[in-house]
């Protein structure tokens, strides 16, 4: 029987960086895609921002064009917030929306 490195080993080619177009700009917080993650968190939800979440996702997918799970959905999301955050402080979208409820 074959070992774990064997049955969990690469199957694609290492690339060297990400395409040129797809590199984040400066060192704004990125999506980290589909990557496995180590640390989970859980968040609970209204039911209409659950379907709003949902519903995004399904946009995503018809521009796109291809399936993108609500995870790297709300993980791209978390990285457009911390960036705005970063380069706005006290100004951001995301103090400001927190300050207001």
């Amino acid at each position: 029987m074959p070992g774990a490195d064997e049955l969990f080993r690469a199957t694609t080619p290492k690339q060297a960086g990400p395409p040129a177009d797809d590199a984040p700009a400066d060192d704004a917080p990125a999506p980290s895609g589909r990557v496995r993650h180590d640390e989970k968190i859980t968040v609970y939800v209204t039911a209409d921002e659950l379907l709003a979440l949902e519903q995004a996702r399904l946009t995503v997918r018809s521009v796109l064009g291809r399936n993108v799970d609500r995870g790297r959905l709300v993980r791209a999301a978390l990285a457009a917030a911390l960036e705005d955050l970063e380069h706005g402080g006290a100004d951001s979208d995301l103090v400001r929306r927190l300050g207001s409820t």
